[in-house]
C-alpha cells in the first residue's frame, strides 16, 4: 500500500487573515507584504488561501456565512445586539491577530441572514483622531469612524463585494476643505481621493 495522501491543510484564523489581506492588496501591495511576514506565510499560501475560501464561498453545498465564519474562526469573541432602524440584529465579532484593536464583525438579520461582513473597531478600543485628510492614512479607520469624523458623509458603491465607497468633505492643514473619495475593503480604510 502506497502513502496516505496528505490531509488538505485546516483552514483557520490565519488563513482567513490572509483572504482579508488577498483583497487589499489591490491598494496597499506594500502594506499587505509587511503584513504577509509578520504572519510568516508565502505568497503561495495567500493565494491558496484565497483558492480554499472561494471554493467554500461558491461550493453547491456552502454553508451559510455565518455557520462559514464560525466554522473558520471558531466561537466568536462577542455576540451583541446592534439596532439597525427598528430591528434588532445580532452582532458576531471576531479578533484578527494582525489588527488588535479591530474586531471582525457579521451582522446577522432577524431571519439569520448576513447583512454585512466587515471590520470594526473593538469595543472599548480608542478610535483614532481623524480631523484632517492627513489623518486618513491607508488602515486608520473603518467606515463607520470616517463617516462619523466627517460628517455628512454619502455612501457610494463598491467596486466589489468587499468594498465600500463614502464621499465626504475634509480639511487640509490649512484648513482649506476638500470633497474626498474613500475606498475601504473589508471595512477598513485603503485610499481616499481628493479633489483639489
Amino acid at each position: 500500500m502506497g502513502p496516505m495522501p496528505a490531509a488538505p491543510a485546516p483552514f483557520g484564523p490565519l488563513q482567513f487573515q490572509l483572504v482579508l489581506l488577498r483583497r487589499m492588496a489591490d491598494h496597499n501591495p506594500d502594506l499587505v507584504e509587511t503584513a504577509r511576514h509578520e504572519l510568516g506565510v508565502s505568497i503561495a499560501e495567500m493565494r491558496e488561501a484565497n483558492k480554499k475560501w472561494q471554493a467554500m464561498v461558491r461550493s453547491p453545498r456552502a454553508r451559510a456565512a455565518a455557520s462559514r465564519y464560525r466554522s473558520v474562526l471558531g466561537a466568536p469573541e462577542s455576540v451583541l445586539t446592534r439596532k439597525v432602524g427598528d430591528l434588532e440584529c445580532e452582532a458576531l465579532l471576531w479578533p484578527v491577530p494582525l489588527w488588535p484593536t479591530l474586531r471582525f464583525e457579521v451582522l446577522l438579520a432577524p431571519t439569520g441572514a448576513v447583512w454585512n461582513e466587515w471590520l470594526i473597531r473593538a469595543p472599548g478600543a480608542a478610535a483614532p483622531s481623524l480631523r484632517t485628510l492627513a489623518d486618513l492614512t491607508p488602515w486608520s479607520c473603518t467606515v463607520d469612524e470616517a463617516a462619523r469624523a466627517f460628517a455628512p458623509a454619502r455612501p457610494l458603491e463598491g467596486s466589489a463585494p468587499t468594498r465600500w465607497g463614502l464621499a465626504f468633505t475634509a480639511p487640509d492643514a490649512e484648513g482649506n476643505r476638500h470633497a474626498c473619495a474613500a475606498e475601504f475593503t473589508w471595512g477598513l480604510l485603503q485610499r481616499v481621493a481628493v479633489e483639489p
